[in-house]
């Protein structure tokens, strides 16, 4: 018989970025966290380069976006190549100004990324669990029974929820037996680190937009290194059998590229789809294992943290007996019209991109270089381009845990970011914890409420900057854990706070 433990709150399965983050986070909530990979070693190739605004805006929260941006390289700019020239230059840098503390993209490749979360997870005390298997697990009266092999060792752990953040074949998505529709692009893809000479070695992202072969370079940090992303097409023998040597070399001429030595060399396939459910019961679906999508955009690694984070704090209040156990049944709704929302529109952009239609290819390859960066000179097309990008568009205005609305801002929206007078108001949200936010003065039975409950109050100076970023002078906003608002009331004296408090089993302080 199996010997039994039960050494955490949550037991996480699969070491990938959305795995780590959810376990550091929950840790930093003081949740008991085990987390648990089938494989020997972190990944030592990864496709996900782009770290946008949104997440580093979260890992600010953990003191950890300092560290990160440090490490990563800016998207300063995009070239786009037709017919083996550089027809146009599209400007990145700073295009969220004004809108995020971090108004850019960032180049941070996931394998160096996953060092850097497992390096500050240890410091929580916790360790990832290497070659150790989900066998199985099935719910009871008060959690999760769940059985775990490592070593030819069988385990059995009891605990209050499980997370599946095991990628696209998600072990925990098929024991729920929850369908994953969709369906996978003809196109064989590859990945290769390089070493390289020549125009596209310029520190910039460059794209070829040719009829075919599909290619991106991506910068990495040091000379005439990068990363690339293309089409492949197929030779005899599985894909496991092809190596560089297999690339058709046309796009890479034609953007005058010479490669000097390749560091390694990976294919896949891109797949759509979304889980017809994130959670059941005790246990929910994360990252990979709830959606996966084209590399469009850079959004799959960032969308992974984004549940992650939406879930830890939700979990770690129910664990920290904080909230009522039914404040979880936000997640999924939360979480999975973004998802599919983000599936859509992602596989509509990459068809455009990878089709070989006289039409598609008329697009391509003569407007897009013609038009876009003629649009993105207007601010207002900037702006809308960086919110969509970099997922600060992101609101939760249709949740169960969204209510009110004051000036521009609804309950629901990500708290806008103003800073004005050296005063940042992202700067109170490392505390990682309920908080209520006013744009001008608070009135003494705010002051009187917040002191009794507790619950930290922050005021911030009334501004030209409050006022664009479309909040209401003295208005009561109620501030979620990760940084999105819960309630925005127009009243000063914040007559509904205590009721919706009250109605969530919300404890704070």
């Amino acid at each position: 018989m199996s010997p039994v433990t039960r050494s955490a709150d949550v037991l996480i399965v699969g070491a990938g970025p959305t795995g780590l983050v959810l376990a550091l986070w929950l840790a930093r909530l003081g949740a008991a966290v085990r987390i648990v990979d089938k494989t020997t070693q972190p990944g030592t190739t990864s496709r996900a380069v782009a770290v946008q605004a949104r997440t580093l805006e979260l890992y600010d929260q953990m003191g950890l976006a300092e560290e990160v941006v440090s490490a990563g390289l800016r998207a300063d700019a995009a070239n786009l190549w037709v017919r083996e020239r550089r027809r146009a230059r599209v400007p990145l840098g700073d295009m969220g100004a004004g809108l995020s503390p971090f108004p850019y993209a960032l180049i941070f490749p996931q394998d160096e990324h996953e060092r850097l979360l497992i390096a500050r997870l240890s410091e929580h005390g916790v360790t990832v669990e290497r070659e150790t298997e989900l066998l199985g697990f099935e719910e009871t009266a008060n959690g999760v029974h769940a059985a775990l092999r490592h070593g030819g060792r069988d385990e059995a752990v009891d605990v209050q929820y499980i997370a599946g953040c095991d990628g696209a074949h998600s072990t925990v998505r098929q024991a729920l037996g929850i369908d994953f529709p969709g369906g996978t692009y003809e196109h064989l893809f590859y990945v290769a680190d390089v070493e390289g000479r020549g125009q596209p070695m310029n520190g910039e992202i460059n794209v070829s937009l040719e009829a075919s072969d599909f290619l991106v370079v991506f910068p990495m940090k040091g000379t005439g290194h990068a990363r690339l992303i293309g089409t492949l097409r197929a030779r005899a023998g599985t894909d496991g059998d092809l190596t560089w040597d297999d690339v058709n070399r046309s796009a890479i001429e034609r953007m005058h590229l010479d490669v000097d030595r390749v560091h390694w060399f990976s294919t896949y396939h891109v797949h759509h789809r979304v889980a017809a459910g994130f959670r059941r019961g005790r246990a929910f679906l994360a990252g990979d294992a709830a959606h996966i999508h084209s590399p469009v955009g850079g959004q799959g690694m960032n969308t992974g943290i984004g549940d992650a984070v939406n879930l830890a704090w939700k979990l770690a209040a129910v664990v920290r007996r904080r909230a009522q156990a039914t404040i979880v049944d936000t997640y999924e709704p939360e979480r999975i019209a973004f998802a599919r929302r983000l599936v859509a529109t992602t596989d509509q952009a990459f068809t455009a991109v990878t089709s070989s239609s006289l039409f598609a290819r008329v697009i391509r390859m003569d407007a897009v270089p013609a038009l876009l960066p003629a649009a993105l000179s207007f601010a207002a097309v900037r702006r809308l381009a960086f919110r969509t990008v970099s997922q600060t568009q992101i609101n939760y205005r249709g949740s169960a845990l969204s209510a009110g609305r004051a000036g521009r801002v609804h309950g629901g929206d990500r708290l806008p970011w103003i800073k004005t007078n050296g005063s940042d108001n992202f700067a109170p949200l490392q505390s990682m914890d309920w908080q209520v936010h006013v744009y001008g003065d608070a009135s003494a039975r705010l002051r009187s409420f917040c002191g009794a409950r507790p619950l930290r109050l922050c005021t911030f100076p009334w501004s030209a900057e409050a006022r664009r970023a479309g909040f209401e002078r003295d208005a009561i906003h109620l501030v979620r854990p990760d940084g999105y608002i819960a309630l925005a009331d127009a009243d000063p004296g914040g007559s509904a706070l205590g009721p919706y408090l009250d109605a969530r089993g919300l404890v704070t302080g």
